[in-house]
C-alpha cells in the first residue's frame, strides 16, 4: 500500500477472532516490523506477539493511543477493538463504552495525525423489519446493543469523514469462520465451534441455535482479503457504504453445515438446543445484497460451503 511508504500500520484487538488472522496477513505483504498489534492485554505465546512488534492497548486511553502513533509512526489503524453480541448482551455498558467510545477515540486521533482508519461494521446493524435478503441502504433497527453500537459507530464514521475529511472505511462483516483463531463471543460462534467438536474424539456438538437457522457467514480468507482490499481502494472510488460495505460470502443452515461435515465425518452428530443467542440470530437477515461493494471496489468471495468445509478441516486436523 502506497501509505506504508512513510508511515506503520497499528491494529487494534488484534489477538481476537479477526485480528489473529489479519495481523498475519498484514505482516506478510508489508513485513512484521511495519505492523504494531495492540490489545487491552497479553496472552503468552500468541502468534501476533511472537511474530511481530506488540503494545498493551486499552483505547479508551487517549493519550496512550496518541503516544503509539506519534512514537511509532502510524498512517493506518484497523480498529478491531471491540465486545462482540452475546458479550455485548450480558455487560451492555462495557459494550457501549468499547465500541463506541473506543471508536471515536481511534477517530480523534486520525483526525489530528490524518490516518486512514479501518472501523468494521457488522450484520448486527439489521433489525427484524430489514428484508431477509437486506440490501445496502434499508432501515437499521437493531435490537441488540452490539448492533446498536455498530449503527452509531457507522454514522460517527460518516460525520467524521464529512466533517472533517477522515478516511474512515468499514465492511458489515457476517459471521466469520476461521481455523486459526478463537471465537470471540458472538452468535455465530457455532459455525466454528462445531469443527472443533466434529474432529474430537466425541465427534458431538450441540448447538446453540436452531437447525434451520440461516445467516450471511464468510470464510475468514475472504473476509481478510475483503479487509485489505477496501484498505487498498482510492478513496475516490468509494461512495456513501464506505462505513459500512454489505459484503457476501455464503448463507447456509446450522442443518445445512453438519450434513457437509458428516460428508467427510460419517459419525458426527450435531443436536439442537437453542439459547438466547437463537434470538438475536432470529432479527438478522439471511443474506445480504453487496452490489455496491462488487460495483465500487470488485468485490467478490472465493469460498463456498464445501471449499470451506474442507479447507477448515484440512487446517484443524493437521
Amino acid at each position: 500500500m502506497s501509505e506504508l511508504a512513510d508511515g506503520r500500520i497499528l491494529v487494534t484487538g488484534a489477538l481476537g477472532q479477526i485480528g489473529t488472522d489479519l495481523v498475519k496477513s498484514l505482516r506478510e505483504v508489508h513485513g512484521s516490523e511495519n505492523i504494531i498489534a495492540s490489545d487491552i492485554r497479553e496472552i503468552p505465546n500468541h502468534p501476533c506477539i511472537l511474530g511481530g512488534p506488540f503494545s498493551v492497548l486499552d483505547v479508551l486511553d487517549e493519550d496512550k493511543i496518541s503516544k503509539i502513533v506519534e512514537n511509532e509512526n502510524i498512517k493506518v489503524i484497523y480498529h478491531l477493538a471491540a465486545i462482540l453480541s452475546a458479550k455485548g448482551e450480558e455487560n451492555p455498558e462495557l459494550c457501549e463504552l468499547i465500541n463506541v467510545v473506543g471508536t471515536r477515540n481511534i477517530l480523534e486521533a486520525a483526525k489530528r495525525y490524518t490516518i486512514r482508519v479501518f472501523a468494521p461494521s457488522s450484520i448486527a446493524v439489521f433489525g427484524p423489519d430489514a428484508p431477509k435478503n437486506a440490501p445496502q441502504v434499508t432501515p437499521l433497527n437493531p435490537t441488540t446493543k452490539y448492533g446498536m453500537t455498530k449503527v452509531d459507530c457507522e454514522i460517527m464514521g460518516m460525520l467524521y469523514w464529512k466533517k472533517f475529511g477522515v478516511d474512515v472505511r468499514g465492511i458489515r462483516y457476517p459471521g466469520l469462520i476461521s481455523w486459526q483463531s478463537p471465537v470471540s463471543g458472538g452468535t455465530t460462534d457455532y459455525a466454528v465451534e462445531i469443527f472443533h467438536s466434529a474432529i474430537s474424539s466425541f465427534q458431538s456438538y450441540e448447538c446453540f441455535v436452531r437447525s434451520d437457522t440461516k445467516l450471511p457467514m464468510m470464510y475468514m480468507d475472504d473476509a481478510i482479503r475483503a479487509t485489505i482490499a477496501l484498505m487498498d481502494v482510492p478513496i475516490e472510488s468509494l461512495s456513501d457504504a464506505r462505513c459500512g460495505y454489505n459484503i457476501s460470502g455464503l448463507s447456509f443452515t446450522a442443518e445445512e453445515l453438519s450434513s457437509e461435515i458428516k460428508k467427510h465425518i460419517p459419525n458426527f452428530i450435531c443436536t439442537y438446543k437453542p439459547d438466547i443467542r437463537q434470538r438475536y440470530a432470529d432479527s438478522w437477515p439471511n443474506s445480504v445484497d453487496d452490489v455496491i461493494a462488487r460495483n465500487d471496489w470488485n468485490w467478490s468471495a472465493n469460498f463456498n460451503l464445501a471449499t470451506l468445509v474442507e479447507d477448515m478441516l484440512l487446517n484443524l486436523k493437521r
